[in-house]
């Protein structure tokens, strides 16, 4: 990798103000993506703002000059003409880890880079991260036609792929600490990549977004007033299905998801929070139900699922009183930390290639026991899991060992204790609980380990 020094000046993190565009055509309302505030003051931005300068492109196969924001072309299958940059910090983790940090609508991958904090954690931890543009008009990400909602169906997410192919070639980067994140647009686009691209992508964090399907049209508009007004509202499953249809006859590991929604947001209304704590929860296939819930900050929610640490399967960050212009200084190293990236090793990656649950119960006239057994059939370690089961009715756990189990009754998940959280390939861990009935005293029949299901 090259070594030449090709730092330019980093301005300080800056408010970009967008005015909002009036008139009807549902088109230019897709331009009241508005960029993020970071700190106070700051003029509008352009395309390539002021202290963003961009150095020379990198030709497919060399490596771009380090500490520098740097096009790169010709990197490979490109159907809607994306531009790619890419941020490569001076001093590079063995196998780096790859971000991929998606603007918003009438932003760009060098107004991205200038006013999130992405780059600067990359110097601290040494991951790469990519930030692809629109050429478009509107300079939003296709997440509305039946190309960009399928794998390999073409537009935007195509030429994504692409750019994490060349990431990955150039620099051995480890495809399983694959990420990405995004606001506005580019939230909605982090939703499209990881249903189109389950197998690529480790996790996401999308601020101010909408579920996997939901802005889809069939007219070529780049706009779904019914979406974006927060009225279009599916079961879990549902939303589960449209996510699953992407890329029909997966059955491998899901990402995990990080959601940032303000209660305020009047361009993406705050109901898209809830659908898509129920799409990427189902899709986990684990409790809608909290694990965890606190306030990590003044006027935010935080809940977990899944399970309670920092690396949950679906972490959700409701924003009381805030608007659509929500990121701000701070909030990148949360996501950073989210995705792991924060450590001096790889990020967890807790789900495993395959996994087998045995379950026997021990009843009486109106309690059982149950012990449970799980065996990781995959080639790597799981670092840290949860188990979803569902209890037939009447029955409801009263205590249990090995794990915690919330909640009591329906649709349970049980997390890890801290001293069984690995389990190593060909290893397996036992749990159990103690339960009351009403009659009902079979044993949990399905189970999915960190999301994937697990053979009985």
């Amino acid at each position: 990798m090259s070594t030449t020094a090709g730092t330019t000046a980093r301005r300080p993190l800056r408010t970009t103000l967008l005015a909002l565009l009036g008139g009807l055509v549902p088109l230019l309302a897709a331009l009241l993506f508005a960029a993020p505030q970071v700190s106070a003051g700051a003029p509008k931005t352009t395309a390539v703002p002021p202290g963003a300068t961009v150095a020379p492109a990198a030709p497919a196969g060399d490596a771009a000059p380090t500490a520098s924001l740097t096009e790169v072309t010709n990197f490979g299958p490109n159907p809607s003409n994306l531009q790619m940059y890419l941020y490569v910090p001076d001093t590079v983790a063995e196998n780096p880890a790859v971000l991929v940090a998606v603007h918003w609508c009438t932003g760009s991958g060098p107004v991205f880079y200038s006013n999130t904090e992405f780059a600067s954690l990359a110097d601290r931890y040494g991951f790469i991260v990519i930030y692809p543009s629109v050429t478009r008009s509107s300079k939003c990400f296709d997440v509305s036609s039946p190309q960009a909602l399928k794998r390999g169906g073409g537009s935007d997410p195509v030429g994504v792929k692409s750019m994490i192919d060349y990431v990955t070639r150039t620099y051995e980067a480890d495809t399983g600490r694959i990420f990405a994140t995004g606001v506005s647009s580019g939230a909605m686009m982090t939703n499209v990549l990881l249903g189109d691209y389950p197998d690529v992508f480790a996790g996401g964090a999308a601020f101010a977004g909408v579920p996997f399907g939901c802005f889809a049209t069939t007219d070529g508009s780049e706009w779904n007033s019914a979406c974006a007004g927060g009225t279009v509202t599916h079961t879990p499953k549902e939303w589960g299905d449209l996510v699953r249809g992407a890329y029909p006859g997966y059955t491998g590991p899901r990402p995990r998801m990080q959601l940032w929604h303000g209660t305020e947001d009047d361009v993406l209304r705050y109901p898209n929070f809830g659908e898509m704590i129920k799409q990427w929860t189902e899709v986990q296939g684990i409790s809608q139900t909290p694990t965890r819930s606190d306030s990590p900050a003044s006027g935010w929610t935080r809940t977990r699922y899944g399970s309670t640490g920092d690396q949950a399967p679906v972490e959700a960050i409701s924003l009381q009183g805030v608007g659509h212009n929500l990121i701000t200084t701070g909030m990148a190293a949360r996501v950073i930390t989210f995705f792991g990236l924060d450590s001096g090793g790889p990020a967890p990656q807790p789900q495993p290639g395959g996994c087998k649950v045995s379950v026997t119960t021990n009843a009486w006239s109106t309690g059982l026991t149950a012990s449970v057994t799980i065996t990781n059939t995959g080639t790597t370690a799981v670092n840290g899991w949860s188990l979803a089961f569902t209890l037939p009715v009447g029955q409801t756990i009263t205590n249990g060992w090995g794990a915690t189990y919330a909640p009591a009754s329906g649709a349970v998940t049980a997390t890890n204790a801290a001293y069984n959280a690995t389990i190593a390939p060909g290893a397996s861990v036992g749990i159990g609980y103690q339960a009351g009935h009403t009659g009902g005293s079979a044993g949990p029949t399905a189970f999915a380990l960190n999301g994937a299901n697990c053979t009985t």
